[in-house]
């Protein structure tokens, strides 16, 4: 027999201003314009603008504003009056023509790595379904030049789509064709193979570029491990020419597809924060963009106005109270949650300036102190959470460059001090080793590991080798150079 029974339970859950905070809060600057585009877009209640009537200097205001103005509406409005005023005065779209052209820098333009294989393509004589076969192969060409597909999948490919049935060896003799074209070693199946396409393309009676091509061919695997001296014993050759062919062999380039364009515009990076320096009193500001000019359209305000005198009592003007109150509801939320993005954004910025106040006046990546999430958390008393937020995607600009905010975030080493100093501090040192030691006996982890501790930085190998994969620089064996 089933039995019922009645239980309670405390559950939390956001309000949809608390949603809406938050995602606005982890978007960078970069991405608030379209954001706020949208939402000008799907809201007819939210337009772009400063009315003194509507924008006040404290925030409170506005609540209180909005609530003497909005609570004692009548419930009974004219959907059908609604539906034909078309004419809001202030409403903006994009598309309507109301919007204030902007002045664009011009940006120039160049083909991307398709169109030039296309034209380079034209001016070969093939037949119709050769012709077929290269384009299926450029189509197949990824964005660093190399085809990854294998020859089979391509038949396959042109057998279903293009009612094509031809062989490997079809393709493979029309592939040879195209790796001709400029770039030098464009459409290599391996990094192997694009190596040899460009040293093929080299002057031919030098014995250098015939000894490179040989090197990659017949010793491809003890040369991407740098075992130099068995490719030497093998070959038996000195050291000085040793030397003149792996410098042939490391200016190749091993993704060719990226010296063309596959983008017609140029990309730039948006500061969320400026920090200036005025006579050793730094000041923070927010990137004009995090503050953008919202309010309350005031002909959908009228709106209510002309409709609450209306004597019309039916079902359908409370389905238009409904609708309008709704959209002024989302409208003063995104408002306020705009406002509150500045808020949140100033807030956690200024105690990051605080707690790095040394490295912003001086510039000098010594003088950064270790801090993580929760120093900051703590500084401003709001959750981790929120700080991750704000940290991510997030950059400020000072007199030293522009900086992401995950930059000022590391973990502590101790010294034989006893003081803390920030890991990054512990990753210039170690890269500062690297880049001055000695080219043919590079350091390993563990002389590394020695020379850190005798300068006093209590760090073991594991650390080392993990700040060395940090730093994007290869074991020693791979660091050796003749």
């Amino acid at each position: 027999m089933q039995k019922l029974s009645l239980s309670q339970s405390l559950q939390q859950k956001l309000s949809p201003q608390q949603i809406q905070f938050i995602k606005l809060l982890q978007i960078p600057t970069a991405e608030l314009d379209t954001r706020i585009e949208e939402e000008l877009e799907i809201n007819p209640a939210l337009e772009e603008g400063m009315d003194e009537e509507y924008e006040q200097k404290e925030e409170d205001s506005f609540d209180d504003e909005y609530d003497d103005e909005y609570k004692d509406r009548n419930d009974d409005l004219d959907i059908d009056s609604y539906l034909q005023n078309e004419d809001y005065a202030g409403y903006k779209m994009q598309g309507d023509g109301s919007y204030e052209e902007e002045r664009e820098m011009p940006l120039a333009t160049s083909s991307s790595l398709t169109d030039s294989l296309l034209q380079q393509f034209g001016y070969l004589q093939l037949t119709d379904e050769q012709r077929t076969i290269g384009l299926q192969l450029i189509g197949s060409i990824e964005a660093d030049g190399y085809i990854r597909r294998s020859l089979q999948a391509i038949v396959n490919d042109l057998a279903f789509s293009q009612n094509i049935f031809t062989d490997t060896e079809e393709i493979e003799e029309v592939l040879h064709k195209i790796q001709t074209f400029d770039p030098p070693g464009i459409a290599a199946r391996t990094l192997q193979e694009c190596l040899v396409l460009q040293l093929k393309r080299k002057d031919p009676a030098d014995p250098c570029n015939a000894l490179a091509i040989r090197i990659i061919d017949d010793f491809f695997d003890e040369f991407s491990k740098k075992h130099f001296d068995k490719i030497q014993r093998r070959l038996g050759i000195s050291d000085a020419t040793l030397k003149k062919v792996i410098d042939i062999i490391i200016k190749l380039n091993p993704k060719p597809g990226s010296v063309e364009g596959d983008s017609g515009s140029a990309q730039y990076l948006i500061p969320d924060f400026i920090l200036t320096n005025n006579n050793n009193k730094l000041e923070l500001t927010l990137n004009s963009k995090n503050a953008p000019e919202l309010r309350i359209s005031r002909s959908f305000a009228d709106m209510l106005d002309t409709y609450d005198k209306s004597s019309k009592q039916n079902k359908s003007l409370k389905e238009t109270v409904t609708f309008v109150k709704q959209k002024l509801d989302a409208a003063k939320w995104f408002i306020d949650a705009i406002k509150q993005r500045q808020q949140t954004l100033l807030k956690t910025m200024n105690a990051i300036v605080r707690f790095q106040y040394d490295f912003f006046l001086t510039g000098d990546e010594s003088k950064l102190r270790p801090m993580i999430l929760k120093d900051i958390a703590n500084m401003i008393d709001m959750d981790v959470s929120t700080v991750s937020r704000v940290a991510n995607s997030k950059a400020v600009q000072t007199e030293f460059g522009i900086y992401p905010l995950k930059y000022f975030f590391s973990e502590g080493i101790s010294t034989e001090s006893g003081e803390d100093v920030s890991s990054r501090e512990v990753k210039n040192i170690l890269k500062d080793l690297i880049d001055n030691e000695p080219k043919m006996n590079p350091l390993s982890d563990d002389k590394l590991e020695k020379i850190l501790n005798d300068r006093g930085y209590n760090i073991a190998r594991r650390t080392v080798a993990k700040y060395r994969e940090q730093l994007n620089i290869p074991v020693a064996r791979l660091r050796k150079q003749l």
